[in-house]
């Protein structure tokens, strides 16, 4: 499923106007995608696996550049309304995490402003 997720990204427009982007630079993944054959197929697209092999041991530094999306992840869900679904339609549970989203947006303007005065 890996190879139809990456082709399918929207192509992103450049800062400048220039020609979007088809493809990411980077993907990085845990060691659930770490196979030789996933990390072939992404290397075939070419696009720079920082995919952990399976088997290897901890410490590769993919934390790093991961720390921020996991955390980011963990703030999403943090509010006990949006961990557990009581929802019955997709469109209120997607209503309740744009919610989420604006608070943490809000959360991070309100620190900018913050640190700026």
């Amino acid at each position: 499923m890996l190879g139809p997720m990456v082709r399918a990204i929207p192509p992103i427009p450049g800062p400048r106007g220039g020609r979007p982007r088809r493809k990411p630079k980077v993907l990085q993944g845990d060691r659930g995608y770490g196979f030789p054959w996933i990390i072939g197929a992404v290397r075939a697209m070419g696009i720079k696996p920082l995919l952990a092999p399976r088997g290897a041991k901890h410490g590769s530094g993919l934390g790093k550049t991961r720390y921020v999306v996991e955390r980011t992840l963990s703030w999403v869900g943090s509010p006990r309304r949006f961990k557990l679904c009581y929802e019955m339609t997709g469109e209120h549970f997607q209503a309740f995490h744009e919610h989420g989203a604006c608070i943490i947006c809000a959360n991070g303007l309100r620190h900018v402003t913050e640190v700026l005065k």
